[in-house]
């Protein structure tokens, strides 16, 4: 079968692309005047370089040149042809280092790339789409540098704002400088991600840079607390965001927020579907319901949490509806599937993009590059920021007897034809040898032997600390008739004896009853004490009052159990927390595995020898494991710090700055990490 000619090429593929985007297509006549066209695509446009395929106009003004070539050819190299004619055009409205048509593009029917020349230091990118006539306009008519010089000359000095927060806005803010339009921002969990994004966007916004932002996230949960982060920032005006910029997000219930909800608008399609360079706003927005507006039902998530009787529909969304975009919580594993549609969703786009992660996962990496900016869950504890955790072998006779399978990359599969990908596997799936784990795990016997068990130690911690710790346990599955979840709770329920409401369930099942409403009474008042949970409670769910973790179920990524233990870090000082605890139910075969495989976690497994800060000073002294040595003191110390007095700080203040014990914590395990 010979190859498709770049002339069908142009006339199936490039010329319905184009009309796709609102142009029309119109062929060159010597007598035509192209002042009098809107929105057309010219064919064989002459240029001193030789004609181009397509010059695009737009209200009187050669915007554009689109280079074609047959489907078979490779259309990335091609922009330098349109390079070419853009330099030989002579009904131009401007030039640029040499350029006189500023907005390149290239096509082989199923690959678009584009250039805009006006930038000497921006890159030819991909784009999924041609730009409509409006949106190419619009583009001619903004200047980022004035942006990009408000950003150089206003300094960030929000109050509240941590150093290393500040430090990842410049770092984003740098990357814009330097033409970046992917970027990642990696900062542990607790670390507030939330907050350090309303302030970039509310900085995006003010300097210009961004008029339309997109805030995606994949729970409603977060939504809701996104939405109302946004809402109440205090902007250096005086005034809350929401009343100095349109703030919009999806549809949401009354009980989604907390007891003094914020009842935010609902974004107009037509802000979606037209685009209007007069509009500056922020929209929150899960990525299943944009993936349900792009793509209709197709785009629906095997495990949809999206409401389905609103008559969502698909809608017609341009390429240019938003200038920024920021994916939370971007390190999702996903099928492989969902991961397809995530990635679709971006890529719809043409904006700048901003993923924001705890735990970097590979395809996410690939995606959006290596993090311009990581603050990690360690350093955060050195730095007093959260708190650091301690582990309990809870002994169930069920091992994860098996082995990791390696990290692997994003595997892609290309289509030779085409040149699309499609996304075939996910990375750091863990593989169990045995299949027996999950039915042992799950029987009666085993689970009523585990929670009395947890009970000694909960009722232990009660008698020194005067309160119970809350307690989330993860739980094997919740599937109807069979759920080790229900059974979970029913177990505490008797095995704590201390009324139905001690212990809930929280999960994305149908029997749940208003889960986002269960997780706000979880963090906000006395009761429940305990809450089981299978996914819903593993990520993006602030808790800080969370003291112990529980294992009953046999985590297979390490990206999940990096998450999952990030929702004890936060710290809690109305109930003197100094720690979390995490119990593995597995004999303490679980952290084994993930001991090299977590980035972030450090823990000493289960029955690791505890010795006196005196010992671990002779220890450093003598130069025997001097920097796990050295961790282990500043983790103590800031434990001490925790809970010392007025009194003992003026004791310490001859010996240690200012009788500061968490700085010197700090200082201690940085000189170490610094020398070893």
């Amino acid at each position: 079968m010979s190859p498709e000619s770049e002339r069908t090429t142009r006339k199936l593929r490039i010329d319905k692309q184009l009309v796709d985007a609102g142009w029309l297509i119109t062929p060159y006549k010597e007598d035509i005047d192209i002042t009098i066209l809107s929105n057309h695509a010219i064919e064989e446009f002459p240029t001193a370089s030789g004609p181009a395929d397509y010059a695009l106009v737009v209200n009187g003004m050669l915007l554009g040149i689109v280079e074609a070539k047959r489907l078979d050819v490779g259309a990335e190299n091609v922009l330098e042809q349109a390079k070419r004619y853009s330099r030989g055009a002579d009904q131009t409205i401007g030039e640029w280092n040499g350029y006189r048509v500023p907005f390149l593009y290239s096509s082989n029917g199923e690959l678009i790339y584009h250039l805009d020349i006006r930038n000497s230091y921006e890159l030819g990118r991909r784009l999924y789409s041609f730009h409509s006539p409006q949106a190419l306009e619009a583009k001619f008519q903004v200047s980022l540098g004035c942006s990009l010089q408000w950003l150089l000359t206003n300094p960030i000095n929000t109050p509240g704002l941590r150093p290393y927060q500040q430090l990842a806005i410049e770092s984003f803010e740098d990357g814009l400088a330097n033409s970046k339009r992917l970027m990642l921002l990696a900062m542990a969990t607790g670390t507030g991600k939330t907050f350090t994004t309303v302030v970039l966007a509310y900085r995006m916004l003010v300097s210009g840079y961004a008029k339309r932002i997109l805030f995606l996230v994949d729970r409603k949960s977060l939504a809701a607390q996104a939405v109302t982060a946004f809402a109440s920032f205090d902007t250096p005006r005086n005034i809350k965001f929401k009343d100095e910029y349109e703030l919009y997000s999806q549809r949401f219930r009354r009980e989604d927020f907390d007891d003094e909800p914020y009842n935010p608008s609902v974004l107009p399609n037509s802000y979606l579907t037209l685009p209007d360079e007069s509009k500056t706003f922020l929209y929150v927005c899960t990525i299943q319901r944009m993936a349900i507006n792009l793509y209709g039902r197709a785009g629906v998530f095997e495990h949809e949490e999206e409401e389905t009787d609103e008559g969502i529909e698909k809608v017609t969304i341009p390429s240019h509806a938003f200038d920024l975009i920021i994916a939370d919580e971007c390190h999702r594993g996903y099928t492989s599937r969902e991961t397809n549609i995530w990635r679709n969703v971006l890529n719809h786009f043409d904006a700048v993009k901003l993923g924001l992660t705890a735990t970097p996962a590979s395809h996410t990496v690939a995606y959006f590059g290596k993090p311009i900016f990581s603050y990690p869950l360690q350093r955060a504890i050195e730095e007093g920021y959260l708190v650091d955790y301690d582990a309990v072998a809870i002994s169930s006779e069920v091992l994860m007897n098996g082995a990791f399978l390696k990290e692997g990359e994003q595997v892609g599969m290309i289509d030779t034809q085409t040149g699309r990908e499609q996304i075939d596997q996910l990375e750091d799936e863990r593989v169990f040898t045995s299949t027996e784990i999950e039915e042992k795990i799950t029987a009666p016997d085993t689970n009523r032997k585990v929670i009395e068990e947890l009970k000694n130690y909960a009722d232990a911690f009660e008698r020194e600390r005067g309160h119970f710790p809350k307690t989330l346990i993860f739980a094997t599955n919740d599937i109807p008739l069979i759920s080790h979840a229900d059974r979970l709770v029913t177990i505490c329920k008797e095995v704590f004896n201390r009324g139905d409401d001690f212990v809930a369930k929280i999960t994305g099942s149908p029997t749940v009853d208003r889960p986002l409403q269960k997780i706000k009474e979880f963090r906000n008042r006395p009761t429940p004490r305990i809450v089981v949970t299978v996914d819903m409670l593993s990520t993006g769910v602030d808790i800080p009052a969370l003291e112990y973790i529980v294992f009953l179920r046999p985590v297979k990524s390490r990206i999940l159990w990096e998450q999952m233990l990030g929702r004890g870090t936060r710290k809690c000082d109305e109930i003197g927390k100094t720690h979390f605890v995490l119990f593995d139910c597995f004999s303490g075969t679980l952290i084994r595995y993930f001991k090299n495989a977590s980035y972030n976690f450090i823990i000493d497994p289960p029955g690791t020898e505890t010795i006196t800060i005196k010992e671990l000073i002779e220890r450093i002294y003598r130069n025997e494991d001097r920097k796990a040595n050295a961790r282990r003191l500043s983790k103590r110390l800031h434990r001490i710090e925790k809970d010392m007095s007025g009194n003992a700080r003026d004791m310490f203040r001859s010996f240690i700055p200012y009788g500061d014990m968490g700085k010197f914590a700090e200082m201690l395990s940085k000189f170490f990490d610094r020398y070893n």
